[in-house]
């Protein structure tokens, strides 16, 4: 006979009171008893250990993070189906119409209310990422409603980020929608960028960081240097107000990538050295040769949490270098996107740093991803980027 009732996961005391304060993630060691289904990703019901409805949610099977909250009603108020999914992607396209981008995140995960779904657009272009076992299990249909309602001409899956390891997913580069390249142009303030979703890292580039780009262009002079810079979309910023900049990148195909950028936008200020940013850090230091804008952007550092003290480490040696690099009232701009070190972490470290290097510094700005990413209230890993821009005095 069908099953007639909905899968029902029935969880802790201390995993209730998690669920009800906002947070949306139970991971497995707060479930007192899983719901009988061996369906993928499948919705199931919530319930305190008295059997008190919590709300619905995605299961996963074998991740650690075995539910994902979707609704914090039941199944009898809110049905979970392919109208409630659309809905929510419907919700999640209007909150960036006011945005007026061509390069934006459209789809944030659990803070648009879609856990484990994550979607970038460059022009006609979709790059999907699925992190959770419900949202993989839908992909397929995910991309196709998406082509619908934004017009797209292609979706990638770029569902190959070490998240998918945690969760117990294999990883995959395919494309969903669409035919042939799937190479597209988008947008960065006045510089415009190409990318390459089925070759590129990530989903093809780094647009949390766009709005921060745009700002460092305004307030960067002087001889600047972009460090880790991909694609060159600090870089490319500051050559507008900058007398010259130095872009260094490691990935030889990124530094190409960001010379054809700096080509295509006659930023010929802009020269790219395919090196080590650690490296470049270290003989510029000993060799006194100084900036007056120094940018420091490296990659997360620190993927879990047992990871923290050793990428605090190393975040504190590429800050003391660069501040060392940097000319009497210089300006730094300095990020991390380790969403396990906090932001009060992060900025104790920089300024240790700056003690290191006997420098004084005044704090100009705290910024972080830009409004396409936002923050949900409750899960504070969902805040994971942080720029600190700085003034050495």
């Amino acid at each position: 006979m069908a099953r007639t009732t909905q899968p029902t996961a029935r969880v802790t005391l201390k995993g209730a009171k998690s669920l009800r304060r906002g947070h949306p993630w139970l991971y497995r060691t707060e479930l007192m008893e899983p719901p009988e289904t061996e369906e993928r990703g499948a919705v199931v019901a919530v319930v305190d250990p008295q059997g008190n409805p919590i709300g619905q949610a995605f299961y996963a099977q074998r991740s650690p993070l075995a539910l994902r909250l979707l609704t914090r009603k039941g199944a009898a108020e809110e049905k979970v189906d392919e109208a409630f999914l659309r809905h929510r992607l419907e919700l999640s396209l209007k909150r960036r119409a006011p945005l007026r981008k061509d390069g934006l995140r459209v789809v944030h995960g659990e803070a648009d209310l879609l856990p484990g779904l994550f979607v970038d657009r460059y022009g006609a272009g979709l790059s999907l990422q699925t992190l959770s076992e419900g949202m993989d299990a839908r992909k397929e249909w995910v991309a196709r409603t998406l082509a619908e309602l934004t017009g797209a001409t292609h979706v990638v899956c770029r569902d190959d980020a070490s998240g998918r390891d945690f969760e117990s997913l294999p990883r995959e580069v395919k494309l969903l929608h669409g035919q042939g390249e799937a190479r597209f142009s988008y947008h960065e303030g006045e510089n415009l960028f190409e990318v390459d979703l089925l070759g590129d890292m990530k989903t093809g580039a780094f647009l949390d960081q766009v709005d921060n780009h745009v700002r460092a262009g305004e307030l960067g002079r002087g001889e600047g240097l972009d460090l880790f810079s991909y694609h060159g979309g600090f870089a490319l910023a500051l050559a507008r107000s900058c007398d010259s900049v130095l872009a260094v990148e490691q990935d030889p195909k990124a530094a190409e990538r960001a010379r054809a950028n700096a080509a295509r936008n006659g930023r010929t200020n802009v020269t790219v050295d395919n090196a080590n940013a650690f490296d470049v850090l270290r003989r510029f230091s000993e060799s006194g040769r100084r900036f007056d804008t120094v940018v420091l952007d490296p990659p997360g550092l620190a993927k879990r949490r047992e990871g923290v003290t050793t990428a605090l480490r190393a975040y504190h040696e590429l800050n003391l270098r660069a501040l060392k690099c940097l000319r009497p009232e210089g300006l730094f701009i300095t990020c991390s996107c380790s969403g396990k070190v906090g932001r009060e972490a992060f900025e104790e470290m920089v300024l240790s740093a700056a003690a290191d290097a006997k420098r004084s510094v005044q704090i100009l700005e705290r910024r972080g991803a830009g409004l396409d990413h936002p923050v949900l209230g409750g899960l504070l890993e969902s805040e994971y980027l942080k720029v600190l821009v700085l003034r050495a005095l």
